[in-house]
């Protein structure tokens, strides 16, 4: 919230043309307004401006003023355009360099008293000096401080650091939301520990604030990465800004980096994003100059070049703030779901005894089931195992999983038996020789089975596509009906898991005939287990989206009772679905195709879709290659 309402976050991260982190020496006014005005043209609302630390704080007790004459001018050049910007005070960090004031001395940020009072006082003396300005929305303490701090052993630390900085930004006359500009790199999102962990973050905190560069082999995963950093954030009770993301021409043709910056902008805010800051605004000319003299790439993240004229991701900016104009954006939220997704708590926590690598095959295996609900469409909320798995959904995807919580095999069997959900488990050795094999509690029990497991021999899986073949008909899947699925993983986590069913049914088998799914009774619901670790073996196959696991979960929606308020019978479209304050909704359709698509989507009988400017009805919805297309979901 600012100024009584709901803020409205679009913009870019600032660094003028002129000068990069250095513009501050070399300011030049008429340039920062014909900058911002391009932004305001493409309907930006915001920027992110950073105060180049070495320079503005040229001694542990001085304040550059002519520094500080430069800053006021540039937040009136915003207030001119109706803009507003978001204070970064600890830089520190920028595009491939750390950038230390000559008084450091190598002096620890986090842990030396005499160092986080000087970070403090110079927030507060920033904070006095602009607070009062129109064109402040927020505050930032750093750009991303695991870079230029260091990871923190001891995360106690890094957040009595943050709270000081916080409380001298408070006293010092700063009501606007204010948060970190960590990363959100933390080990809740990425499963590695830096010391900046969003459970303490969000105390502190008014928002969190991922920032997403993803580098992998498949395209779909690459469009999702930031939806699911925000998802993962968003699961701390905090408003989540998507406070970077971006690419640079040199890594991406000017039509890839388009696509790109829409399924960000779109499925983020489909994953409950109320912000969006691209990095950057403009692309540089300054080959001499550091950090673009080593690192030339980051020369090119602009939304302009470095003559100012717009690139294509700056008009899919501005369709974005056309779009979020059409739908009222801040009076939206997403629609309710019947799918939750389980975090697993060995992803967010570092438990004694067990091996940090492990929390990389948590991470990735989550990040497919997450991709494959997506393209089910079913979007699932995420519930974490390490604060209780919440009630209310029809169905459970736990994927890939090498181990629970002792308590957890309890909760699960909770869920379906008085719950009526029905509970996916796919099984993993883990991705490590750390106690190889899985650590459920009471595995047999809980699935009606007993496990057929040697003493630490894992059993490979020889062949290089899964099989599994239905034998009975289950979700809409005809008994016969056959998935497939490219085997992969480390020699410890291609395996399956031998077993023989006692109380469970067994609803698809293995091309060796072994049992691969099967289902257990408990209560009014359902325990489902797969042998299989789909989700861990998609994670690391290049290209695999969509793959036969989307078909999977869309027979365990069917199974559960899932109700899916629009869908489409192509698993490169993916659906979802905004609520208005008013009782209106849109429905979001997402094409991950190369080729134009004209699909007709499934909706409940009393509903038809509408055109968003004219409200014509439309029956069926035509997508460019990877277009994105809103539509109004009307009644009767």
């Amino acid at each position: 919230m600012t100024g009584g309402g709901p803020a409205s976050w679009l913009g870019a991260n600032f660094w003028s043309r002129t000068g990069g982190p250095l513009m501050w020496r070399s300011y030049d006014p008429d340039v920062i307004r014909a900058e911002l005005a391009v932004l305001k043209d493409h309907g930006l609302t915001m920027t992110r401006s950073f105060f180049y630390w070495p320079d503005f704080m040229p001694s542990p007790y001085e304040i550059d003023e002519n520094l500080t004459a430069r800053f006021a001018d540039f937040l009136d050049r915003h207030a001119e355009q109706g803009l507003a910007t978001v204070p970064t005070f600890i830089v520190g960090h920028m595009s491939g360099e750390n950038w230390d004031p000559g008084w450091r001395n190598g002096r620890h940020l986090y842990e030396d008293v005499w160092m986080v009072g000087r970070q403090a006082w110079f927030a507060a003396e920033m904070t006095r000096r602009y607070a009062g300005h129109p064109a402040v929305a927020g505050w930032l303490v750093s750009n991303e401080m695991p870079i230029y701090g260091g990871s923190a052993t001891d995360h106690e630390t890094v957040a009595a650091w943050a709270r000081i900085i916080r409380d001298a930004v408070r006293a010092a006359g700063g009501r606007q939301p204010f948060s970190l500009g960590d990363g959100a790199w933390g080990i809740e999102v990425t499963g590695v520990d830096n010391g900046f962990r969003l459970a303490d973050i969000s105390e502190i905190s008014d928002f969190l604030g991922p920032h997403t560069y993803p580098v992998g082999d498949d395209p779909i995963r690459q469009r999702y990465a930031a939806a699911l950093a925000c998802e993962l954030a968003g699961t701390f009770g905090k408003p989540v800004i998507m406070e970077e993301f971006g690419v640079s021409s040199d890594f991406a043709s000017d039509a890839n980096a388009a696509t790109y910056y829409r399924h960000v902008l779109h499925g983020t805010l489909l994953a409950g994003a109320t912000g969006w800051i691209a990095w950057n605004n403009a692309d540089f000319a300054l080959p001499g100059n550091d950090p673009y003299r080593h690192h030339a790439f980051e020369q090119n993240f602009g939304l302009t070049d470095a003559h100012g004229r717009p690139k294509p991701t700056l008009g899919e900016m501005r369709s974005f703030a056309r779009t979020l104009e059409a739908i009222d954006h801040t009076r939206t939220s997403r629609a309710d779901t019947d799918t939750a997704l389980i975090v697993s708590s060995y992803l967010d926590t570092q438990y004694p005894f067990t091996s940090p690598d492990g929390h990389q095959a948590v991470a990735k295996s989550l990040q497919q089931g997450y991709v494959a609900a997506r393209l089910a469409d079913l979007p699932p909320k995420l519930t974490r195992e390490t604060t209780g798995i919440e009630d209310g959904a029809r169905l459970y995807l736990a994927p890939s999983v090498k181990q629970f919580l002792a308590p957890t095999a309890a909760r699960l069997e909770e869920l379906a038996s008085s719950g009526g959900a029905t509970v996916y488990v796919s099984y993993c050795a883990g991705d490590v020789p750390w106690h190889r094999g899985p650590s459920y509690g009471s595995m047999n029990e809980l699935f009606g089975i007993r496990h057929q497991l040697d003493v630490g021999v894992g059993d490979r899986i020889e062949d290089d596509t899964v099989r599994l073949t239905f034998t009975r008909d289950f979700g809409g899947l005809a008994r016969g009906s056959t998935l497939e699925f490219k085997a992969a993983g480390s020699e410890h986590g291609r395996a399956y898991l031998p077993l023989t069913p006692t109380t469970a049914e067994v609803i698809a088998t293995d091309a060796h005939g072994r049992p691969a799914l099967l289902r257990r009774q408990a209560g009014r619901g359902w325990l489902i287990l797969c042998s299989y670790p789909l989700e861990y073996m998609a994670a690391l196959t290049p290209r695999v989206n969509p793959d036969a696991t989307v078909t999977l979960y869309g027979a365990l929606a069917t199974h559960a009772g899932v109700r899916r308020p629009i869908a489409v019978d192509d698993p490169r479209v993916a659906c979802d679905v905004l609520v208005h304050a008013d009782g209106s909704r849109f429905a979001v359709l997402a094409s991950h195709a190369d080729e134009n698509l004209t699909v007709k989507p499934a909706l409940p009988p009393d509903e038809r879709l509408a055109d968003l400017d004219d409200e014509l009805t439309v029956d069926t919805v035509t997508l460019g290659p990877f277009g994105i297309k809103i539509v109004k979901i009307l009644a009767g």
